[in-house]
């Protein structure tokens, strides 16, 4: 409804420009104005080519009478800026009570989803969880998985501030609303183990050196403690649950998650920045 009255104030502003700069316009108004009113007062059985006879004949008539509809729309200009106004009103009463209700429809599917989300964008600011031991990323069950995992970068300091910001807050959410406890698999990556994953094979990531927000500090692998130990395996009912929670916690933080992709990567999010990523 918004848009068809934003298109009826444009077309109308479009008309009366044309009629203000066009000479021509102006004559076809004044007699089509002057056909109609006559049509009104005919009877309505008058046949359709009497209408557009007249018409023709009130053109000619008209010749070179810029002038004096010039002069005719001049002493209605007042009637027209009234009509507007009217047509306007109604649109710009529209926009301003209506825009928060809009705006609410556009965006609230990227709303936080409970209060500790709305603390992140408020400023909150959390302490950097325990890392795990080493050897926890270096079992048996783990190095099945991820075998270069073990050469992973795993510190904070090197993620974006802002990224970092809303991946703490998921860490706390899940743990306190779910339970889990989380730990980062890998956070920044150079380049040249970008490429070094890439030729691993397409299992593993399809993206070279440049082409994963890794190389930015904007995006994490992320697994789960359970009982001290780590385990990123999605065949565990437990796991596979939480990495549906940590999903919705992450798109609530603003996030995108991995496991919406076409090669799902349920432990991958990432702040996405337009204009990063090298094509």
């Amino acid at each position: 409804m918004l848009l068809f009255f934003v298109l009826m104030v444009f077309l109308l502003s479009c008309g009366a420009a044309g009629l203000l700069l066009f000479p021509s316009a102006r004559m076809m108004l004044r007699a089509s104005a002057q056909w109609l009113l006559q049509r009104c007062s005919a009877s309505v059985a008058r046949p359709w080519q009497d209408g557009v006879l007249q018409v023709q004949q009130l053109a000619s008539r008209t010749g070179s009478g810029s002038d004096a509809l010039l002069n005719f729309l001049r002493r209605r200009i007042l009637l027209m800026l009234a009509a507007l106004v009217l047509v306007s009103v109604p649109v710009l009463l529209a926009l301003i009570l209506g825009g928060a209700t809009l705006l609410d429809a556009v965006y609230s599917e990227g709303r936080p989803s409970n209060e500790q989300v709305l603390a992140l964008l408020q400023g909150e600011q959390l302490a950097l969880p325990v890392a795990p031991p080493p050897l926890a990323f270096t079992t048996a069950d783990v190095v099945q998985i991820r075998p270069l995992l073990d050469s992973a970068n795993r510190n904070w300091q090197l993620l974006d501030p802002g990224f970092s910001r809303r991946l703490l807050q998921v860490f706390r959410v899940m743990r306190e609303q779910h339970g889990y406890q989380m730990a980062i698999l890998e956070g920044y990556r150079s380049p040249e183990r970008q490429n070094l994953l890439a030729l691993a094979g397409s299992g593993v990531t399809s993206a070279r050196a440049f082409q994963s927000y890794h190389q930015f500090g904007l995006a994490a692998d992320c697994g789960f403690l359970r009982d001290g130990k780590l385990l990123i395996s999605e065949k565990d009912p437990w796991a596979m649950r939480g990495y549906r929670l940590y999903g919705e916690v992450a798109e609530a933080a603003g996030l995108r998650w991995g496991g919406r992709w076409t090669m799902m990567d349920f432990g991958h999010v990432e702040l996405q920045q337009s204009g990063r990523l090298r094509e």
